[in-house]
């Protein structure tokens, strides 16, 4: 096996704090060895053991690669209209993705999977190594499962089943009876292929009953739980991932004090997608509140057609600290780290050793910089288990 030594880092950002300063884990002018895909050594530059070659960064910052712990990219079709509308003063509802569902459902499998693929290779070359991604816009038997194989072949490392993503139109008198399909056929043709299945809590979607009979349902079926919740208004979506102990509930843009306690004193990660409450204009999630009432706190992105159209981890860490009033240093582990707590992964989020040798090479000394220059193309190499990934 071939070891790579990665040289000239001017900070290196492990997340593992028995390695360096604060949760980070920082090490200043440090080095990493790369051997069969995976860190086997990390420490400061003179330190550094020998190795059968040698990368030397040129005095650049290194973070593990982002962990993109929510998207929504197995789509057809486009929502840019839509956009627009709501920047004029349209408000966003749930419902608007029923035009998203129509053009999957329509779409041939050749360019699905296209459309994935491009999505997939975007995220990689913005340094996202680790990325999850749901079904959800077909919500037919056969069209959820094409989703989840579609993902799969996508290359997509975290795949969840969202049949209760809104419900249909052929179903919008009997919403019950959709709830019925996706907690049976639909569930049943979807679970060899997902490991998560999430659930659309909210007004306009399904009801705190409903999403109750679809986490269990997958419960059942041996699959990890995840829950949409609290985004356009209060609402049960918090008590209810606590209470089933879901991995993560995301969006939380809107949050009681008891929702934050509730959350801290769980260990159901807070997922927060500031992109799409940008983007809905909704406001700013209480990154600060919940960081300070001792919660978990993840960043993702959020990529689908109509409220989040970005897959630029940079960017919505750049917005976690503009916006939600985090710390750089927070931010950066939220999209690391919590990303891969709300997976419940250990093997990515960090560069300890015998983590995946999945690294983001900023052109930039310092972590500090995806804030202080936001927008600014700060992605210089990444390298997923060891590869460096090229366009």
């Amino acid at each position: 096996m071939t070891s790579t030594l990665l040289r000239g880092m001017s900070e290196l950002v492990t997340n593992d704090p028995t390695l360096g300063p604060t949760a980070l884990g920082l090490i200043e002018d440090a080095a990493l060895i790369i051997q069969d895909g995976r860190v086997a050594w990390v420490g400061p530059a003179g330190t550094a053991p020998p190795a059968d070659q040698a990368v030397d960064l040129g005095g650049r910052a290194v973070l593990p690669g982002w962990v993109d712990s929510h998207s929504h990219v197995i789509y057809a079709g486009d929502r840019s209209a839509e956009f627009a509308a709501r920047m004029a003063g349209e408000p966003y509802r749930a419902g608007g993705m029923r035009a998203t569902v129509e053009a999957t459902r329509a779409v041939d499998d050749r360019t699905l999977l296209a459309t994935a693929r491009r999505h997939r290779a975007e995220m990689l070359l913005g340094g996202t190594t680790c990325a999850e991604t749901k079904t959800g816009y077909g919500l037919t038997v056969p069209d959820e499962r094409r989703a989840a194989l579609t993902a799969t072949a996508a290359g997509f490392d975290e795949i969840t089943f969202l049949g209760a993503h809104v419900v249909p139109v052929e179903y919008a008198k009997d919403p019950d009876g959709y709830v019925d399909l996706v907690c049976g056929p639909m569930l049943e043709a979807v679970a060899d292929a997902v490991r998560w299945i999430d659930v659309f809590c909210e007004d306009g979607a399904f009801d705190e009953a409903q999403s109750r009979r679809v986490l269990a349902a997958g419960q059942r079926k041996g699959l990890g739980l995840r829950v949409h919740g609290n985004q356009l208004g209060p609402g049960p979506g918090v008590r209810l991932a606590v209470d089933l102990g879901a991995a993560s509930v995301d969006h939380c843009t809107h949050l009681t004090p008891t929702d934050l306690e509730a959350l801290a004193a769980s260990s159901t990660v807070a997922t927060l997608l500031p992109a799409c409450d940008l983007s809905t204009r909704q406001p700013p999630a209480p990154g600060r509140a919940l960081l300070d009432a001792g919660a978990r706190v993840a960043l993702a992105s959020n990529c689908n057609p109509g409220s989040s159209y970005t897959s630029s981890m940079n960017l919505v860490v750049a917005l976690a600290v503009l916006q939600c009033a985090m710390s750089t240093a927070e931010a950066v582990h939220a999209a690391t780290a919590g990303g891969a707590a709300a997976l419940r992964r250990d093997d990515v989020g960090h560069l300890a050793p015998g983590a995946w040798a999945d690294l983001h090479v900023l052109d930039a000394p310092s972590h500090a910089y995806l804030a202080y220059r936001v927008g600014m193309p700060l992605t210089h190499r990444v390298f997923r288990h060891g590869v460096e990934i090229t366009g």
